[in-house]
């Protein structure tokens, strides 16, 4: 019981770095750009990650299993999950305005595992006989990095939209049938950008400056990419899924309600990356895919929680 409370508290600490790691990003990128702010935000979701492995690793320890056998558990591995990969894209793209996007996410993420969810649910408990099972680790693992990254990718689309207010803007070669592009391609595609003539420039571009058409395309280009990463751990996931319920239930495919947004989750991210490796489409026509996916991610890990039960039971909400 003691562990428990320290876990909690360590857990509500990180809802706390959370927060105050917003308010700092924001500030940032609103009132002051400054350098040494930016940092200390960045140091902070460091801080959070740091406690989420630990959180994470010390109920694995404990508990003697891996710790996604609740929603609880699985709130606090999504939050972690998507604080690994921002930190990994903001080491590389040295952008506040993704850290000020997705921090609020995790907040939230965060802030409903440890304020909404009663406290049985968030007590490490023994498993109930169908995730008595070795394929707990691989199945429920893969779902949930998948979850955070096509999450990841998702908001950087809607983020796209958002900076484009809509517009369908020629962002150049950015090498979309390729996920091993480098980032030194952009930037010479962004210098050659640079050197198109004003008339060119208002036609295509609708008098959006450099600096936004740069970031719109380093967007674009990272979106795609985390996507990518994603989609194969949702199929894994899925595959995983469908051997232990016919290990457990005797049928691989029964259209349980997770299974069936599953499977919804799993053909709308196939058509976005289908669209950008088969057809070169780019920028407004994939964001509002992925922006679909973004929506349809959350009925399937959440949604489907509140409507009714399946075979899932031990993910409802009571």
């Amino acid at each position: 019981m003691e562990w428990d409370s320290i876990q909690n508290f360590l857990s509500n600490i990180v809802f706390a770095i959370l927060l105050i790691t917003t308010i700092i990003y924001w500030f940032s990128l609103i009132v002051i750009k400054n350098p040494l702010i930016y940092n200390i935000g960045k140091i902070g979701s460091i801080i959070a990650n740091v406690l989420l492995f630990f959180i994470l690793g010390s109920r694995w320890i404990s508990a003697g299993y891996f710790p996604l056998s609740n929603l609880y558990e699985s709130l606090l591995f999504l939050t972690w999950t998507l604080l690994a990969v921002y930190l990994f894209v903001e080491l590389k793209t040295k952008s506040s305005l993704i850290g000020a996007t997705l921090i609020p996410v995790a907040l939230l993420i965060n802030g409903f595992a440890n304020l909404t969810l009663p406290i049985e649910m968030q007590k490490a408990s023994p498993l109930v006989p169908a995730l008595q099972s070795n394929w707990l680790m691989m199945h429920v693992s893969m779902m949930m990095l998948s979850y955070g990254t096509l999450i990841m990718g998702s908001l950087l689309s809607i983020l796209y939209l958002v900076i484009s207010k809509g517009q369908d803007l020629e962002l150049g070669e950015t090498n979309s049938g390729n996920q091993n592009v480098d980032n030194s391609n952009i930037i010479i595609n962004n210098q050659a950008l640079a050197y198109q003539s004003k008339a060119v420039d208002f036609i295509n571009f609708n008098t959006i400056s450099r600096s936004k058409l740069t970031l719109l395309q380093s967007l674009d280009n990272w979106s795609y990419r985390i996507i990518g990463l994603g989609f194969p751990f949702l199929t894994i996931g899925i595959i995983a899924g469908g051997v232990w319920a016919n290990e457990a239930w005797g049928s691989y495919w029964s259209w349980d309600p997770k299974e069936t947004w599953a499977l919804i989750t799993w053909l709308v991210f196939a058509a976005y990356l289908h669209s950008r490796i088969t057809k070169g489409w780019q920028g407004k026509k994939t964001a509002i895919l992925a922006s679909l996916g973004f929506f349809v991610i959350w009925v399937c890990y959440l949604g489907v929680n509140f409507l009714g039960k399946g075979l899932h039971s031990y993910g409802w909400l009571s």
